[in-house]
């Protein structure tokens, strides 16, 4: 059965078997080897060349007060005698780095895939998979069936083990509804998750995930019930940060995507667009146009995209585990970043293109198939992750001020998170200040 653990820390509530805390939110990380900040010194995120400014400091202490950051730098500039009720962690020959940031989740889902993998490594189309019960519309079946409650329990055993892996905030995307009441019940579901565990939870509604059946012949009137009835609940009941659509031909153009996200953003829902991930349809150029906070996938995307991309500010949210996962073209990463825009990444973690949600994974793929540097891939999974979900002022870097979320790993430099790939490397994770003990 699991433990219920409950925490002197905000969102304090955490349920794993096999996971135990310390109760303190006042916590010492002496001795660091190496310290790896992503400083940015209070930017929203980095750029170009600065992507690979990691900020690292030798031999290294970080001091956690209230949850929060209060000093972190070499250990031969602390000179101050720490008070009783702070705790204390040795991490002589190990890394510390900022927690994991994934901002791009779609983790509430119902219902098993796995068949499909191995038709997939037959040879079965996506269309052939569809045709015999596959794809989005299964695991639309299962999350219309599926209560609340066990959608919230499936999802917390998901953070729990995100956060042994070092993923300290995530991005959790409605979109498995696609009806009033199944898209309300994955809300509620997700902004309560974010209310009572541990992990930081940012929902993302996103009710133009895919035309649903009752509706295939009829796409226009789906449009309206989105804009209509959806966003309109969703803000009123604050159950999202951002409004997300599926760009893409085939699903919602650039015209219902406009209107949709406009929609959202009337109701106070922040945009995000699924763009270009199929075909170069202009999602990008839409993602600039609106102000998006970000545009995701981007396998696509057109010079016009990333140069509009780059002016507008947008971040691009690269998804190396899908092409990964389902063999296909990966986002040109090397010309988003050489061209200044603000590149993440993130797991994409879903039941149907990438069941996995290991940012250290992620790195790995990025630089074996992107073209990226460990740094870029490390800023890209940590600070630049966190603007696109407009928390990078509280979060993604080792700073004075920002939450205590903390990743300890056993190795010798930080370059191993990416290079030693298929085991998991982080040894603690401090979430607020907390130490999680596994």
């Amino acid at each position: 059965m699991p433990v219920r653990c409950t925490l002197a820390a905000p969102a304090s509530i955490l349920y794993l078997s096999t996971l135990s805390c310390c109760h303190s939110v006042n916590l010492f990380v002496k001795n660091i080897a190496q310290l790896v900040t992503v400083s940015a010194h209070r930017k929203r995120n980095k750029i170009g060349a600065g992507m690979r400014d990691l900020g690292i400091i030798r031999e290294a202490g970080v001091l956690c007060r209230n949850g929060k950051i209060a000093w972190a730098g070499p250990m031969t500039e602390w000179n101050q005698r720490l008070p009783e009720e702070v705790g204390e962690f040795d991490a002589s020959g190990m890394v510390v780095l900022p927690g994991f940031v994934d901002a791009h989740t779609h983790m509430m889902f119902a219902g098993d895939r796995s068949a499909e993998f191995g038709m997939r490594a037959e040879g079965a189309t996506y269309q052939q998979i569809a045709e015999r019960g596959g794809g989005i519309l299964s695991t639309i079946q299962h999350v219309r069936s599926a209560s609340k409650k066990d959608l919230k329990r499936r999802t917390a055993r998901f953070l729990n083990e995100m956060m042994r892996h070092g993923t300290t905030t995530v991005e959790i995307k409605s979109g498995y509804g696609l009806d009033m009441d199944s898209e309300i019940k994955m809300l509620e579901g997700i902004t309560e998750l974010r209310d009572e565990e541990m992990m930081t939870v940012v929902p993302t509604f996103i009710g133009a995930h895919a035309i649903p059946p009752e509706f295939r012949a009829r796409p226009a009137e789906y449009t309206d019930l989105v804009t209509q009835k959806m966003i309109p609940y969703v803000g009123k009941k604050r159950l999202a940060a951002f409004c997300d659509v599926f760009c893409e031909e085939g699903y919602f153009g650039l015209e219902e995507s406009e209107r949709i996200l406009r929609e959202g953003k009337r109701w106070g829902l922040e945009a995000k667009i699924h763009a270009e991930e199929l075909t170069p349809l202009g999602g990008a150029q839409l993602a600039a146009k609106l102000g998006a906070v970000s545009a995701d996938h981007l396998e696509h995307v057109s010079p016009e995209g990333i140069s509009a991309l780059r002016d507008a500010g947008v971040v691009a949210v690269l998804l190396p585990g899908v092409s990964f996962f389902l063999n296909h073209g990966y986002a040109p990463a090397r010309a988003l970043i050489d061209a200044g825009v603000a590149v993440a990444i993130a797991s994409d973690f879903n039941p149907g293109s990438c069941m996995s949600f290991s940012m250290p994974l992620m790195m790995t793929i990025a630089c074996t198939h992107m073209r990226m540097t460990p740094e870029e891939a490390l800023t890209a999974t940590t600070l630049n992750g966190a603007a696109a979900l407009g928390v990078s002022e509280s979060c993604g870097s080792i700073e004075v001020g920002k939450s205590a979320d903390l990743i300890v790993a056993e190795v010798p430099d930080y370059r191993h998170l990416a290079y030693h790939f298929g085991s998991n490397l982080i040894r603690k994770t401090i979430k607020n200040g907390t130490l999680l003990e596994f």
